[in-house]
């Protein structure tokens, strides 16, 4: 319920969850469209993921390829990859945040 015994006006709030769901795609579109890179190694390998953590691209250092430690290899593209997802992560925070924020502040659906 409203202070003051008020009832919230469905039709505002209707308004702001389809702005709010406007704003969310277009994050996620925005997220989609842009890449982040993480490394390991020094720079060895790099790995690019975009803001939805999909693997675009690896590269790798022909220094970091010995054939007798592919062990090593793995471990970096593991980091690297990792690394990327990392940030790809941190933003999403920073596009996503800020609008799961915003559903705390809609009347009436007790979020």
């Amino acid at each position: 319920m409203i202070p003051g015994g008020g009832q919230p006006n469905m039709q505002q709030i209707l308004q702001q969850a389809q702005k709010m769901q406007q704003d969310l795609a277009r994050a996620q579109q925005e997220l989609a469209a842009t890449e982040v890179e993480g490394q390991a190694g020094g720079g060895l390998v790099k790995a690019t993921v975009t803001g939805s953590g999909e693997l675009r691209a690896l590269v790798i250092d022909p220094k970091a390829v010995d054939p007798e430690d592919t062990e090593t290899l793995a471990d970096l593209v593991v980091a690297a990859v990792k690394a990327a997802n990392d940030n790809a992560q941190q933003l999403q925070q920073a596009k996503l945040g800020p609008l799961a924020q915003g559903l705390g502040g809609m009347p009436g659906l007790g979020f």
